[in-house]
């Protein structure tokens, strides 16, 4: 039930365009055993214990407070600005966000499933990190902060999606 699954993304993810042009990319997913809208996902994924810890991190070290009410707005699509990122870009299942160094992307994004069940609902989590190009030499690279922190970035994002999920069952 709470099984979460490194997969490719879906042709149709507007994370896409990042790993084309030679970003990390990743993507998790998990099925809902019930429909699930996009702004119930993404109202519970920024709302969890979890995910506040991040949001009082940001508030504290880059001056990036945010709040459940601003989560509300951007999860109905009435803001483009939370915390520390602001909207890239959103349809009707998907929102990509983008952090306010450019440097990386937040993707969310539903998909309704039939099964023998009825109506299910993928949740996909992914995220992107753009290489920095060196002035000097020409060439570009992630940096070694990304290297050192890469394992811990794939263990948060299923903890975070989990949590997603359990918010979304209760």
């Amino acid at each position: 039930m709470f099984s979460i699954e490194s997969c490719s993304l879906p042709d149709n993810a507007l994370l896409n365009r990042y790993h084309q042009n030679g970003a990390y990319t990743d993507c998790f997913c998990t099925d809902m055993p019930h429909m699930v809208t996009h702004s119930q996902y993404v109202h519970a994924f920024y709302t969890t214990s979890v995910f506040k810890l991040e949001r009082s991190i940001l508030k504290w070290v880059v001056s990036k407070p945010s709040s459940d009410a601003q989560v509300a707005l951007l999860a109905k699509g009435e803001t483009d600005i939370f915390a520390a990122w602001s909207v890239e870009n959103r349809c009707d299942n998907q929102l990509l966000l983008c952090d306010y160094q450019k440097r990386t992307r937040s993707w969310l994004m539903i998909k309704h499933v039939k099964s023998e069940r009825g109506i299910q609902t993928r949740l996909y989590f992914g995220s992107a990190v753009v290489p920095i190009k060196n002035n000097k030499t020409g060439r570009s690279s992630f940096g070694l902060g990304f290297h050192i922190l890469s394992w811990f970035h794939k263990i948060y994002s299923v903890v975070l999606l989990r949590s997603a999920k359990s918010s979304l069952i209760r």
